[in-house]
């Protein structure tokens, strides 16, 4: 049994490194709570009210000129939306894809699943005009140290509630593949709560990247319905 639960605990430290938070950040600030705050929050962090809005904000992000807009349901932040404000050439935004896809993935605080990078002799325009293609990239901040505590608590409940102790003693390969699977599970689950993705956009013959930092315990859920 000490075995099957170190394999639990052992999953899911995988997963709560370097995190700090249990819901996503942008530049530090929890996606959460009213859009005012966040508006201060931002304007703290040197972004400033575009002068054709006041909820839109301007500044520099990674090393871009972007506008940021902040997206609420039931008056909770959800998402930060970051767009480039300047457009570039395709053979520019593949690059630039395929950068931000190698700066996700070499970053600790961040999670993926596969490998977005655009080959380079692919026509991006074509596919995207022709074949209604999306180039997507989706990443996942990693769990808090008490989300993974819950989950593992969760695992160790369901599993406890279907074995004996006997059974868990000598745990089958069933038994811990079950483990495995359901552990996966879950943790997919919350990590899709904290996921930042970005795409490209076309305007007017030019491309640009559209990033989201997503809050899933505050996005919509059918409630209102």
């Amino acid at each position: 049994m000490k075995r099957l639960i170190s394999l639990i605990v052992l999953i899911f430290t995988s997963f709560s490194l370097y995190a700090q938070n249990d819901v996503t950040t942008f530049l530090g600030i929890p996606v959460d709570g009213f859009k005012p705050e966040m508006i201060k929050q931002l304007k703290a962090k040197g972004f400033v009210s575009s002068i054709f809005d006041a909820d839109i904000l301007e500044g520099e992000f990674n090393g871009q000129d972007v506008d940021v807009h902040i997206v609420t349901n039931n008056n909770k932040v959800y998402r930060i939306a970051v767009f480039d404000k300047n457009t570039i050439s395709e053979s520019s935004i593949k690059n630039r894809f395929n950068i931000l896809c190698n700066q996700f993935t070499n970053n600790q605080r961040y999670i993926s699943f596969l490998d977005y990078t655009i080959p380079a002799e692919e026509d991006i325009s074509y596919e995207m005009n022709i074949h209604d293609k999306r180039y997507e990239a989706h990443f996942y901040q990693n769990l808090s140290d008490e989300t993974c505590k819950s989950l593992a608590a969760e695992v160790e409940s369901i599993i406890y509630s279907k074995y004996l102790p006997e059974q868990l003693e000598n745990a089958t390969e069933e038994i811990k593949n079950e483990v495995i699977s359901l552990t996966s599970r879950l943790t997919y689950e919350a990590l899709a709560k904290k996921t930042v993705w970005f795409t490209i956009e076309e305007y007017g013959g030019e491309y640009y990247i559209a990033m989201y930092y997503d809050n899933g315990y505050n996005q919509a859920n059918g409630e209102d319905l």
